[in-house]
Order: C-alpha cells, then sequence, then structure tokens
C-alpha cells in the first residue's frame, strides 16, 4: 500500500545513497514496482517545478537592452540630449536623440543575436525518460520527471534526473561531464557506502564524494552498458548538476563587505555599509566591473563629462555668467566637441565583425565585451580531458613477459584499427641510466616543429631493435583473452547518409581501445566467436576489485577458459604464474616487483594500465551457475597466469601542442586543471609541451611547485600560495574548488586568464575567471551557459585563433580611440580659442557651429574610424606579450599620441581662422553669427564669419582623414608602414591594403565639397558659405599637419620613447636568439646532456642545415618555460 505524498521539497531525512532502496521509496511515497499513480503525478506537478535547470533559455531582451542604456557613454549623452532640449535647440537635441538610437540599437540587436546563435547550441541533455507509472512504460518529456518516479535505464541513455538505483545488470555510467573522471562508474544496489580510505560505513553525506556514491545515477550524465531501474531523488535544481549551475550564479559577497559588529568590530557596519555603497555606485557607473577596456571607456566617459561641465563653466564666466540661450548653446557645443559621439557605435561595429570572424573558426562569442577581453589574457586554466586531449582511448603499448613491448605508431584515431603500425621491440631493463638517457634524449627533442616531426616520422626506419609486430603464439594468447573479455563492438560499416563506410564503435572507451588492438590483427570478438568460441559465464567489472573475467569454451579443445582483466595490483595478487608457453613460469616476489617497475614506466608516460590474465578452469564450467555468482567467482579468479600489461592513454588533440607553443610565444602560460592521476597528468603536459620533460633544467623550487595534487594545493593558505615561485602548470586530481582557488591565485597576481572547460564540474570556473571557454560539441548545457566563449569544434587551437583576433581588435580599438579623441582636443582647442572671439554685441562666434561638430563627430570621424577597426593584424602579434591590464588602450604612449596630435590640429584649425577673420577681413565678426546668416550691413554682415567656418570646416574634416593613414601604425611612416618591402615609394599600396578606409577616406574628402556649396544646407544647417582661395589655406594646413605627426613619429623612433610597449623587430629577434642560446647553454652545462649530444651528433650530421636550424628552434620554443627560464637568469645574474 502506498501512503498519500506529503512532502512539499525534494529528499528524504538523509541522502538516498545512504538509505535502503525500501526506505527510499517510503519515504518518497513510491512503488518499485508499479511506480507513481496518475493522482499522485497530478498532486506532484503542482508541488515541483519541471525538472530543468533554470537560466537555460538564456538572457531576456529587456536586460540586454537595459546594459545597452545604462552605458556610461549613453549616460552622457543623455545628459546633453536633455539640456539641447531645454534651450530650445531642437535641431541639435534631435540629432545627439539619433545618436543615442543608433548606439544603442547597434548593441543591442548584436547581443541578441548572439543570444540567439547560443539558443541553437541550447539543448536539453536528456530530452526523454522511460518512466514506469500506474505499472505501465512511457516514455514522457524529461523535464516532466518527478521525485518518486521509477526510472528504467539502458545503455545509450541520458540519465533524466539524480536516480537511486536498485536495479543493475552491469549498469555503468559515464561521469566524466561531472567529476572529470574519464572511466565509467559502474552502478550498485546496496547502501553499504565506506568513507574512502577506510572500512567505515558513511553515515553522513559530506564524508562520502558525489563520485563515490556507486548506487546513486547522476543527470546528465550517460549510460555506457547495461541496464537498470530507479527512483528519482532529486529534479531540477536540486540534482548535483544543479547544484553546480546554481554555483555559477551565486553571488559571493567581497571581503570587507560584511556589516557583523559583533565579529569584527563597532565601526565594521559603518565600513561595511560604505564599501557597498561604493560597489554599487561603481557597478551601476560600470567604474568596478567588466572587462578592462569596459571599466576604462567608462572611466574616460566620466572625465569628458567632467571636463565638459569644466568647459561650461569656463564658457559661462567669459560671459560672466550671464547664461542667455546662445551661451548656453555654445557650452553644449564645447560640451559636445570633446565627447566622441561615435565610441560606442564603432566600438561595437567592430566587435561585431571580430564576432563574424570567430564563428567563420567555429568560436561562438555570447558576450561581446570577452572578444576584447581575450587580447589581454595571460594564463589560460584548461581542462585535460576533452580539451587538451581526445577524450579517447587508444592502446599505446603491450608488453608481454620475456617477449617483449608492442607499440602503436602513428595512430590518432580511437576508432579505426588500420592506422599507424605495430612494432615490436625488445624487453627493456629500466636502469638509471637509460632513465637519464631518456630524460636527455627528451629534453633534446622536445617540441620538434610539426612540419619536421611528420618528415621524420615518414622517413624512418625501423630499427633493428625494433621491427614490424608479427602474429605469434605468445601474441595470440594475449589477443583472445583481450577481445573475448570485453564488452565493446568496433565495426566497419555505412551509416545513414553515408556512402563510405566508416568505423563505428559502441561501448566503454577503454573497452573500445583493447578491441580495436584486437582488431589489428584480425581477432575481434565476432571473428572468434563466429569461430566457435562460445560464451559460458560473465563476471562483469566490479569497482570493489577493479576487474571483470568471463568463461569461454575454446573450440579447439573443449577446454572452459577464464580471462580476466582490471587493475593490475588486483590481478597481480591472484596470480600464480607468469608467461605463457614455454615462457611460463611460477611468479616471484621479485618478478611481481618486476610487473610493477614496467607498470610504473607506462604510466609514467601517461598511460592507464591494465593486466590481462588467464586459465584453464578443470573439467566443464558449470554452466547451471550463471553469471556474477559470487561464491563462485572466488573460485574463478584464483591461480591466473598473467599474460601481459597493456598502456592505454587519451591522447593529446593533433593541434594542442603547436597552440600551445603558439600561446607560450605570445607569452601566455597554459595550466592543466584535472582529475587525472598526477602520473598521467605530468607525462600528458610533458608530451604537449606545457612543461619540459626534463624538469632538472628549472631551479628547484620552481620544479616543486610547477606540479602539484590538489590536495596538496589545498592544503596552502591564500598566503603560502602567493609566495610560491610559479603556480603550478600542472594539477592533478582537481576538484570544482580547486580549481575556482587557482584563478583566484591568478587574479591575485595580477594576471587575467581564461578558463576552458566541458563539464558540468567545469561551470563554476568557467563562471569566475575572466573569460570562461566552454566546449560545443562535448559540453555540457551547464557549462556554456557559465562561459562567455563557445567553441563549436572543441578544438585548443581556436582559443588561439580567439586571441589572436582578440589582439588585433585591441590594436585597431587603440587606433580608432586615439583617432577619435584627438579629433576632439582639436575641436576643444578650437572652441575654447574661439571664446576670444567676440562680435560686436559681445558674444563668442562659434569657429565651428554645433552641426559642423556633430557632422565631424558622427560622419566624418566614424566611417575612417571603422576603416581602422578593420585593420588587419600585424604579423607578429602573437609574438609579443600580452597587453599591460594596468593601462589598457590608454597607455602613456597612446595618450601622449593624442595631445600632440589634438593639439596640432587645434593649432592648424585655429590659425587658418584667425587668417581669415583679421588677415584678410580687419576681424569682422559680425552680429549673432552664430544663428544666421546676415548680410544687412558691412560692419555686421557674418560673410567672413561664414567664410572662415566653411574653411575651417573643411581643414579640419581633411586633417581627421588623413591622420586615419597616419595612425595605420603608430610609430612607423605613413610613406612606409611596412619596413620590409622592397617598393622605393609603397605609399599608394600600403593605404589601398585596407579598402573600405582607403574609400572612407577618399569619399569623406570629396563630400566636404557639397557640404559647402549645396545652397541652404550650407547657410541655415551648418552655418557656413561657399569659399574660394581659403580653400588654398586648408590644402596648406594638411601638408604642415602630415608634417607634423612624421617628425613626431621620427622623434619617438629616434629617441627610443615608448619603446617598452613596442618591441622593434630587431630587439624582438635578438631576444630569441639569445634566449635560444641560453636554452643551449644550460643544457651543455650538464655533463648528461653533452653525452646525448655525442650520442646525436652522427645523426644531426647528416641532416641539412635547416632542419639542424629547426631543432634548435624546437628548443626555444618550449611552451610555458621560456619565462621561467628567463626569470631564473634574471635572478642569478647569470649571462649566457
Amino acid at each position: 500500500m502506498m501512503a498519500p505524498i506529503t512532502q512539499t521539497r525534494q529528499g528524504t531525512d538523509r541522502h538516498p545513497f545512504l538509505l535502503s532502496v525500501e526506505d527510499v521509496a517510503q519515504q518518497l511515497g513510491t512503488n518499485t514496482e508499479t511506480g507513481l499513480t496518475a493522482r499522485q503525478v497530478a498532486e506532484l506537478r503542482n508541488v515541483f517545478p519541471p525538472n530543468e535547470l533554470e537560466g537555460g533559455g538564456g538572457v531576456s531582451w529587456y536586460k540586454i537592452l537595459l546594459k545597452q542604456i545604462s552605458n556610461a557613454m549613453i549616460l552622457v549623452l543623455v545628459f546633453a540630449m536633455a539640456l539641447s532640449f531645454g534651450v530650445n535647440d531642437y535641431i541639435e537635441g534631435g540629432v545627439l536623440a539619433a545618436v543615442i538610437f543608433l548606439n544603442v540599437s547597434i548593441g543591442f540587436f548584436q547581443e541578441f543575436k548572439a543570444e540567439k546563435k547560443m539558443d541553437s547550441l541550447r539543448a536539453l541533455s536528456s530530452p526523454s525518460a522511460s518512466v514506469l507509472r500506474d505499472g505501465k512504460n512511457e516514455v514522457i518529456p524529461s523535464a516532466e520527471v518527478l521525485p518518486g518516479d521509477i526510472i528504467i535505464l539502458k545503455t545509450g541513455d541520458t540519465v533524466p534526473a539524480d536516480v537511486r538505483v536498485f536495479e543493475a545488470m552491469n549498469l555503468n555510467c559515464d561521469e566524466k561531464s561531472l567529476t572529470g573522471e574519464a572511466e565509467p562508474v559502474e552502478k550498485r544496489i546496496a547502501h553499504d557506502v565506506r568513507i574512502p580510505g577506510s572500512d567505515n560505513l558513511a553515515t553522513e553525506e559530506g564524508e562520502v564524494g558525489i563520485g563515490d556514491r556507486f548506487n546513486m545515477a547522476y543527470s546528465t550524465t550517460t549510460v555506457t552498458k547495461g541496464r537498470g531501474r530507479g527512483i528519482v531523488t532529486f529534479t531540477g535544481m536540486q540534482t548535483e548538476v544543479g547544484k553546480i549551475a546554481a554555483s555559477t550564479t551565486k553571488k559571493t559577497r567581497k571581503a570587507g563587505r560584511s556589516m557583523n559588529y559583533k565579529k569584527y568590530g563597532k565601526t565594521q557596519p559603518v565600513k561595511g555599509g560604505a564599501r557597498r555603497v561604493y560597489d554599487f555606485i561603481g557597478k551601476f557607473l560600470g567604474l568596478t566591473e567588466g572587462t578592462p577596456l569596459q571599466r576604462k571607456l567608462s572611466a574616460l566617459a566620466y572625465l569628458l563629462f567632467g571636463c565638459a561641465i569644466l568647459l561650461a563653466i569656463i564658457v559661462f564666466g567669459v560671459n560672466r555668467f550671464n547664461v542667455t540661450d546662445e551661451v548656453a548653446v555654445y557650452a553644449i557645443s564645447t560640451g559636445i566637441a570633446i565627447i566622441p559621439e561615435s565610441l560606442i557605435a564603432v566600438l561595437t561595429i567592430t566587435m561585431v565583425v571580430g564576432m563574424t570572424v570567430m564563428r567563420k573558426a567555429n568560436v561562438v562569442i555570447r558576450d561581446l565585451s570577452a572578444l576584447e577581453a581575450l587580447g589581454g589574457i595571460t594564463n589560460i586554466c584548461s581542462d585535460k580531458t576533452g580539451t587538451l586531449t581526445q577524450g579517447a582511448m587508444i592502446v599505446k603499448k603491450v608488453w608481454l613477459p620475456k617477449v617483449g613491448i608492442y607499440t602503436v605508431n602513428h595512430s590518432t584515431d580511437p576508432s579505426n584499427p588500420t592506422q599507424g603500425t605495430v612494432t615490436k621491440g625488445p624487453e627493456p631493463f629500466p636502469t638509471s641510466t637509460s632513465d637519464e638517457k631518456n630524460d636527455d634524449d627528451r629534453q633534446l627533442t622536445f617540441d620538434v616543429p610539426p612540419a619536421k616531426l611528420a618528415k621524420d616520422q615518414q622517413n624512418r626506419n625501423v630499427s633493428e631493435d625494433e621491427k614490424v609486430a608479427e602474429l605469434t603464439p605468445q601474441l595470440e594468447a594475449f589477443l583472445v583473452p583481450t577481445a573475448l573479455c570485453n564488452l565493446a563492438t568496433v565495426l566497419l560499416e555505412k551509416t545513414e547518409g553515408d556512402r563510405k563506410e566508416k568505423w563505428q564503435t559502441t561501448g566503454e572507451p577503454t573497452e573500445i581501445a583493447l578491441q580495436v588492438f584486437v582488431r589489428r590483427f584480425d581477432f575481434g570478438k565476432k571473428r572468434l566467436e563466429a569461430d566457435g568460441w562460445k560464451q559460458i559465464a560473465e563476471f562483469p567489472f566490479d569497482s570493489s576489485i577493479k576487474r571483470m573475467s568471463v568463461v569461454y569454451r575454446d573450440p579447439e579443445t573443449n577446454d572452459s577458459m577464464i580471462y580476466t582483466k582490471g587493475a593490475v595490483e588486483r590481478i597481480l595478487d591472484l596470480c600464480s604464474s607468469i608467461g605463457t608457453g614455454s615462457n611460463n613460469e611460477t611468479m616471484t616476489e621479485e618478478m611481481k616487483e618486476r610487473v610493477i617497475a614496467q607498470m610504473d614506466e607506462l604510466a609514467g608516460q601517461g598511460q592507464r594500465v591494465l593486466a590481462v590474465a588467464s586459465r584453464t578452469w578443470d573439467g566443464d564450467f558449470p554452466e547451471q551457475h550463471g553469471s556474477n555468482v559470487d561464491s563462485l567467482r572466488t573460485k574463478v579468479e584464483q591461480e591466473l597466469t598473467l599474460i601481459g600489461l597493456v598502456g592505454i592513454y587519451d591522447p593529446p588533440r593533433d593541434e594542442t601542442k603547436d597552440a600551445i607553443r603558439e600561446c607560450s610565444e605570445a607569452g601566455i602560460k597554459v595550466h592543466m586543471l584535472t582529475g587525472d592521476h598526477p602520473a598521467t597528468a605530468t607525462a600528458i603536459a610533458k608530451e604537449i609541451g606545457i612543461i619540459p620533460h626534463n624538469l632538472s633544467i628549472l631551479p628547484a623550487e620552481v620544479s616543486a611547485s610547477i606540479i602539484q595534487k590538489a590536495t596538496d594545493f589545498d592544503a596552502l593558505t591564500d598566503a603560502q600560495i602567493d609566495d610560491l615561485p610559479s603556480l603550478p602548470l600542472v594539477l592533478a586530481r582537481c576538484a570544482p574548488d580547486t580549481k575556482t582557488r587557482m584563478i583566484q591565485a591568478l587574479r591575485r597576481r595580477g594576471l587575467y586568464m581564461a578558463m576552458t572547460g566541458d563539464g558540468v564540474n567545469d561551470a563554476p570556473s568557467l563562471s569566475s575567471a575572466d573569460v570562461g571557454i566552454a566546449m560545443g560539441l562535448a559540453g555540457s548545457d551547464v557549462a556554456k551557459g557559465a562561459a562567455k566563449i563557445v567553441l563549436t569544434d572543441d578544438k585548443f587551437n581556436s582559443i588561439v585563433a580567439a586571441i589572436r583576433e582578440g589582439r588585433r581588435m585591441f590594436d585597431n580599438i587603440q587606433k580608432f580611440v586615439m583617432h577619435l579623441l584627438a579629433s576632439n582636443v582639436g575641436e576643444v582647442i578650437l572652441l575654447i580659442a574661439g571664446l576670444g572671439f567676440q562680435d560686436e554685441s559681445n558674444q563668442s562666434v562659434f569657429p565651428l557651429s554645433p552641426l559642423q561638430i556633430l557632422w565631424i563627430n558622427m560622419i566624418t570621424s566614424s566611417f575612417p574610424a571603422f576603416g581602422l577597426g578593420r585593420e588587419q593584424a600585424s604579423s607578429e602579434i602573437m609574438r609579443r606579450k600580452p597587453h599591460s591590464i594596468k593601462y589598457g588602450v590608454f597607455t602613456p604612449q597612446i595618450i601622449v599620441d593624442m595631445l600632440v596630435y589634438g593639439i596640432l590640429m587645434g593649432t592648424c584649425t585655429l590659425l587658418t581662422f584667425v587668417i581669415i577673420i583679421y588677415g584678410v577681413y580687419d576681424g569682422r565678426l559680425g552680429s549673432d553669427c552664430n544663428r544666421y546668416y546676415q548680410t544687412d550691413t558691412y560692419l555686421s554682415s557674418c560673410e567672413p564669419v561664414f567664410r572662415a567656418r566653411a574653411a575651417v570646416f573643411a581643414e579640419l574634416t581633411w586633417l581627421i582623414l588623413v591622420a586615419a593613414w597616419e595612425f595605420k601604425s603608430i610609430r612607423r611612416s605613413m610613406f612606409r608602414l611596412d619596413p620590409a618591402t622592397q617598393s622605393r615609394f609603397p605609399f599608394f599600396k600600403d593605404v589601398y591594403e585596407n579598402k573600405f578606409l582607403f574609400w572612407a577616406v577618399v569619399i569623406g574628402a570629396v563630400s566636404v565639397f557639397p557640404a559647402v556649396y549645396i545652397p541652404g544646407l550650407n547657410t541655415k544647417v551648418f552655418k557656413h558659405v561657399g569659399i574660394s582661395w581659403e580653400w588654398g589655406l586648408s590644402f596648406g594646413a594638411v601638408i604642415v599637419f602630415v608634417l607634423g605627426v612624421e617628425a613626431w613619429k621620427t622623434v619617438k623612433r629616434a629617441t627610443g620613447w615608448f619603446i617598452s610597449e613596442e618591441e622593434n623587430e630587431e630587439e624582438r629577434r635578438g631576444g630569441r636568439f639569445g634566449l635560444r642560446q641560453g636554452f643551449w647553454g644550460r643544457a651543455r652545462s650538464r655533463a648528461s646532456s653533452i653525452r646525448s649530444l655525442s650520442r646525436r651528433g652522427t645523426e644531426m650530421s647528416e641532416g641539412s642545415i635547416g632542419d639542424k636550424v629547426a631543432e634548435m628552434g624546437a628548443l626555444s620554443a618550449a611552451p610555458t618555460t621560456r619565462s621561467l627560464l628567463t626569470a631564473q637568469r634574471e635572478g642569478e645574474g647569470e649571462q649566457v
């Protein structure tokens, strides 16, 4: 009988993994045989929300709109618009309103489109679920699953909610996305869960991690093998996945914001309250949150707003604070002149173009600000499984006692048994000498360029000690048990829609790897069973004993053969002999030590090591016992013969090593944060170049700190972590909190980091990192929602492409920000000086009218700025350090250049106005010429002022346009932008390279003429009139301006000013060569390395000079080690 459900919350009195199945069913009010009734389902739907994660639908449109409106620059423009309408200047106010609308619209629609793009990537991880209700099996949407439902699971299913398993037949779940563990976990029914590391039963939830609760199946994980049933215990945000999703959006209060006076003292409420108010105001104004560029642009907006107010006060002061409408209009015009109205639009469109480029490179930008933030990344914290590696297993080595080592070469496809070759080498005898030799050889062959490596592998001949593997009785004795003690399938077949046959696999990654290996010798399980091998019994993998066994009948001898595979230590204890055929001998302690040594050797190469054993059952195996009988299993798995060891590894992605090398060249450190074993993580890190093979080349304290276990790292205090000479480059056995703590440690060092990940367990660190990067193919929905960037191809090198694009954008943002602000400085200088030009009624006369200013700021400046935003990346953009987070866009060089060029523009335009008014027209400023054009009398005529304005307008327009070409390079001459060119005068080729910018300048220069001459438009809108001889002054000023800019650039190059920000070519090349020499010097300082060099001397002499240089260059490119070596050299004061 079922008691009615009365609880209003999910859960039981204790966590379900601690309770028996009967207790869970009773407390949740369900029946394991019939499930929930229709009445119960109806009641529960009114109590529990849908089984979905909150926030999975993206950002609301109104939040995006509010974010755009609250932008600092927009707020300043709104204030200026309000003032314009307040003084009845409707034309100027209307133009400002249009500017605001344009800026907000561009930002809103582009960010909204980005969110829509993400919606296409968001998909429910379990769209449907098979449940038992009223005794009937039903398939329902996973969102309708309720606590108490009986879920039916089978191979390939995604678990729809957290489930307490009560029936399991070989049930294995892949929990990699949740726990980071690559191996599937076998599920059990019993609730006798023990505390890890002890024999005591767990009594509290906190004593056992989620990865060790073997009777629970978790939402979003997948069933890789077997079948089972379970009771739904938690749904939606109450699942383990939901808790992680909630932690990504959970707000944590900053230090010092507490109001608790009992704990921190009586003054704490005042201090905490003041800091909270500061945080609120800073967040609203955009000064304390956002990317570095966002914060600096917000600060710039308010600085310019303050300057605008100061200029308005100056205008009022000159007019003795007699604030008429005319004075107010002049003050507003001066304020508008200092504000770059088009900056937001140019910045947004530049980012949109960058986002479009990144889409083509398989990168989806969820937040436009993330693209510019990538340019400042100094560190990348990356997960290993599925990110740096393929997330698939491949057999790398097979060791057969007294036979030798079989090695799989040139195989990168985990499903294809025809790819690569298998060679056989002699059985190794590890010694300290050979270890030293291996270390040194690895050091010298570290990071060989891919092109040379591929060429070497193609031309490589099998040595005398290593021959192509042939099928022998000893190898066959290993292949048969490996194929049969296996549940995976490997088939060559056509998939739907494909004409070509492809290798298709099913099963666990480890078993697939073993099955692929035996298929290399045509010993697949299906073939053996077709030849007469018949399975009698199966004893599935048990995580408590870490092994699996099967019983087969040999068709030739009719013997019952027992085949076992599993963890080496567990199998070794069950073996009484080792080897097959004539190589068979009794297992001794000495032999066990040799097996363990061989296991350590393979593990040190990043491989997961399994043992394979067999025995012949005495007589006929009792088939009536079936499988998985504990009493019989003990008899079966004893007196085994160890056949061999197999090393399986998760191969790095093909592009990972090159990407890490490029990161190193760009001054970016890559940190591997993984849940794997330290030995495996270290080996993979060495293979892809995160750390050097020979750690002894580093200082002892650095070598000790760059590889750590998470338990050791977590045991350190923040102060101890900050005292480390280098933060770990490899962190093994990581928990989510460890990753977040690593990010905090990087941030305390003033570094700017990106975090990559694909699993649910990566979500907290993805959200807390400066830039979170999630995997689109293998990534979980929670991870994608927490990240700012999603890789649709899951390739690490796409991150490098994104960083390259981020750096290109940052360089271009610097160029167009300087372009816009320099023109603003020139306008302000002209207008402030114009306060001295007073007519006969003592009113200040505009050297530029308000609409002329808006035209120049919005039209003339905008399109060249767009063009600067489309400039191509420098060839050296990924060979320099990340830009300074301290300065951001506004480096000292940019600020000084902006002032110099602005003063130059202001001076040229001011001189033109003075020459026309005082040099030609005897200082006649007319009467009321700020409002309209009139020529009533000689003295009151506005003809001189309107002609001077036209000349200044044309001149300033041309100066701004020519400046765009000058700003293509901050230091190089406009007439020789590419120092490597062979052309005598490459100016036209260089400026035409960016066609958008070229035509923006040309069309903008020509547009001056209609603006000056069109009747009505010139006198009534722009407040100027057609000119004649004044064109000569405008042309001459352009020449003076170009000469001034070129002179300033020459001074910078000659004196070396700001050279620390711009690495010049010769210094950069020399620096790399010197570093290479230093690396070789340290390598040769070791006697062992000299021996290694002598051993390789003959081989190197046979190669080409190009190959020698390639090998030497490979050493200088040792990723993430270069900065450590440089720090060591500086610290020791050595000269290499």
